[in-house]
């Protein structure tokens, strides 16, 4: 049976409470079995440790006090301390469940809106300029077909539905709530890694390393 997600170090250190009213929630698995679809250009070593620092662009490109990890392996969350980053420990969910529960358990904490994030931007800036929109706002990938940053506001009952196709279903989503919806097409949060030509950067360099 599923445990529900829960505070990684309240196992030692008890609950934490939001001190600013964003947080950014990134779901994280586990390093060794990550980026699979990359094994034809990539070792599994090559995209555990490509994996890793993709993921470090993405929290330290944040304020470490704000940033919240969602994932079930412990190498994880050892990294996400190490990172400056806050665990919230979800065993045995998919994608959106995890998400979900983050989601909750931030707005229990008192945030007032959540960041989420993808942990494969290896481009990745600070999401700040984004903030301020009382409604949603929702970051597409470059093929305007994924979600790559969104920030929802915690008092709307949102639906997370990611995976193929999930830009749309999220506009969807957003549209249904009449809460309001912003979309920002920003060239450096757009670039994810799905793909073996996704690694050759803009700027001509490779993450082929």
């Amino acid at each position: 049976m599923r445990q529900r997600c829960q505070p990684y170090a309240a196992r030692v250190t008890g609950a934490i409470r939001a001190v600013d009213q964003t947080a950014v929630l990134v779901p994280v698995k586990a390093f060794g079995q990550a980026k699979v679809r990359l094994s034809s250009a990539l070792s599994s070593t090559q995209r555990a440790t490509l994996a890793r620092r993709m993921a470090s662009r993405v929290v330290r490109a944040q304020s470490p006090g704000q940033v919240w990890v969602c994932c079930d392996d412990d190498d994880v969350a050892q990294w996400a301390h190490s990172a400056g980053a806050q665990v919230i420990w979800c065993p045995g969910t998919g994608l959106n469940e995890a998400v979900a529960a983050g989601f909750a358990h931030l707005r229990d904490c008192g945030f007032t809106d959540v960041a989420i994030a993808h942990s494969d931007l290896p481009l990745a800036t600070p999401f700040t300029p984004f903030g301020g929109w009382p409604g949603v706002t929702i970051v597409p990938d470059r093929h305007r077909t994924g979600t790559n940053v969104m920030i929802v506001p915690t008092s709307l009952r949102f639906e997370f539905a990611y995976g193929s196709g999930s830009f749309a279903r999220h506009v969807a989503e957003a549209v249904r709530h009449r809460h309001g919806l912003r979309v920002i097409h920003d060239a450096a949060l757009g670039w994810d890694v799905d793909h073996p030509e996704d690694l050759a950067l803009p700027d001509g360099s490779t993450l082929a390393t």
